[in-house]
């Protein structure tokens, strides 16, 4: 069995992250057109609203249901020490709940299974789980960024180490489209 896990961090948002900029749609709808025919069956999304309204934008073009998932939600996948300046800046909510959302991420997407998967999250969760394809240090996943709306596919294949495919490809956009973190 074969799984191709497509990682997409959300559109460019609002200063105050309750949408998506005009920008940050053109990016989901540039992304859609280059996804189109993949075979998705869904898209799963993370609930705040930049990933809610880039997964409503792909669904609508790829003509599939949107599915909320907690473990594709904004939340820091792995603490590490020694760098509590970097962390003090999340609420404790999400340092507390992030190691088992990130577990969960890892059972629920990160494993062989049928047909290609398409989740629509955040940075830090997109680095965690390349840092766990690449069988990296857990301190790893601070050292990875990730522009708006670029793809990131994980190839996870029975009886095989996990493969990455693409990472933080922005092909699909044009120049006035590309953001980054």
């Amino acid at each position: 069995m074969t799984r191709d896990l497509h990682l997409v961090r959300h559109g460019e948002a609002t200063k105050d992250e309750s949408r998506l900029t005009a920008r940050g749609r053109k990016q989901a709808e540039a992304l859609a057109e280059r996804l189109r025919g993949t075979g998705f069956a869904a898209v799963h999304h993370g609930p705040l609203p930049r990933a809610t309204e880039t997964a409503s934008i792909l669904a609508d073009v790829l003509r599939v249901p949107c599915r909320a998932e907690a473990a594709a939600d904004d939340y820091v996948p792995h603490f590490v020490p020694d760098h509590d300046e970097f962390f003090d800046r999340f609420p404790e909510s999400e340092r507390t709940r992030g190691p088992a959302l990130a577990h969960e991420a890892e059972t629920r997407f990160a494993r062989p299974g049928d047909g290609p998967v398409l989740v629509v999250t955040h940075s830090f969760l997109i680095s965690w789980l390349v840092r766990d394809a690449l069988d990296a240090p857990p301190e790893r996943w601070l050292t990875l960024n990730h522009d708006h709306a670029a793809l990131t596919v994980i190839r996870y294949t029975t009886g095989e180490s996990p493969r990455l495919i693409r990472f933080n490809d922005t092909g699909h956009l044009a120049g006035e489209h590309l953001t980054q973190l």
